[in-house]
C-alpha cells in the first residue's frame, strides 16, 4: 500500500454481535514506548470523555508473560481498540495480548477496532516491514508461538479500522475514531436514576428563576467542560430546551 495521509479503513470482514453487558466496552492494547504518552493517551482520554469505558495498562512491565489480570480485563471488555505501532510486534506481550483478543473475539463476540498509527496495514497482515523484522528475532526462541501471533496479526489486520498517517492532525483522527466506537458499541448515556442528592434546592430557585407559569420560551445555557452532567441535571424534573 502507498503512503498516504488519508483516514481509511482496511479490508473488512464480519464482526460478531457485540456483547450489551460488560466491565468494560473497551480494552486498549497498545506498545508502550511508541505512543504511550502521546496518541493512546489523547484517545484514551477522548474515550472515556465520550462516557465509553476504557481500560488502559498503565503499568510499565517488562516480565516474560502477560499479567493475568490483563487477560481478565480483555475477557471483561465489549471490545478492544489495537494500536499497531512500528514496534507493536518487538513486544511479545503485545502479541500474547493479541492473542487473547482474537480468541475473545471468535468465543464471546468482542469486537475489535485496528489502528494503523503511521505503519502499512499490508505490513501488519503479512508480517513484512518492521514486524517481518521483529519475528525474525523470534525465529530461534519462540517458535512454538509465532504461528498463533502470525494468525492473530493476520485476522486483525483483515477487520475494518483507521490507518492513520503522518500528515494529518491526530485531534481529527481522534474524535473520528471516537465517534465510530460509541455508535458501532451503541454507547448509552448513564443513568443517574431518580435519587439525586442536594438537587431539589437548586430546582425551586431555578423553577423561581424561570417563571415556569409563564407562555414565554425559556432557554438555559450551561459553560463549562464535556461530561458535567448539565443535560441530566436540568432535564431531572423540568422538560425545556437545553444548550451546553
Amino acid at each position: 500500500m502507498a503512503s498516504t495521509s488519508s483516514f481509511r479503513a482496511s479490508s473488512s470482514s464480519s464482526t460478531p454481535s457485540i456483547p450489551q453487558t460488560s466491565t468494560h466496552d473497551v480494552f486498549l492494547s497498545f506498545r508502550g514506548e511508541d505512543t504511550r504518552y502521546n496518541f493512546t493517551d489523547h484517545l484514551y482520554k477522548a474515550l472515556v470523555n465520550r462516557g465509553i469505558r476504557t481500560f488502559r495498562d498503565d503499568k510499565l512491565r517488562r516480565g516474560e508473560a502477560i499479567a493475568p489480570e490483563l487477560l481478565k480485563a480483555i475477557e471483561e471488555s465489549r471490545s478492544s481498540v489495537i494500536v499497531f505501532s512500528e514496534n507493536y510486534a518487538r513486544s511479545r506481550w503485545c502479541l500474547d495480548e493479541l492473542v487473547k483478543i482474537m480468541e475473545c473475539h471468535k468465543d464471546l463476540g468482542h469486537a475489535v477496532f485496528p489502528i494503523f498509527y503511521h505503519v502499512d496495514p499490508s505490513h501488519v497482515r503479512k508480517q513484512e516491514g518492521s514486524f517481518g523484522e521483529a519475528f525474525a528475532g523470534y525465529e530461534e526462541n519462540w517458535k512454538d508461538k509465532i504461528p498463533r501471533w502470525r494468525t492473530a496479526l493476520t485476522e486483525a489486520a483483515n477487520l475494518s479500522g483507521w490507518y492513520l498517517g503522518k500528515k494529518r492532525y491526530e485531534s481529527d483522527n481522534i474524535k473520528k475514531i471516537t465517534d465510530d466506537i460509541f455508535c458501532q458499541l451503541n454507547c448509552k448515556r448513564l443513568d443517574v436514576g431518580d435519587n439525586l442528592v442536594g438537587i431539589d434546592s437548586r430546582l425551586k430557585e431555578m423553577d423561581l428563576r424561570l417563571d415556569m407559569e409563564s407562555d414565554a420560551v425559556r432557554i438555559v445555557g450551561i459553560y463549562g467542560m464535556g461530561g458535567i452532567g448539565g443535560e441530566v441535571y436540568l432535564t431531572y424534573k423540568i422538560n425545556f430546551l437545553v444548550i451546553s
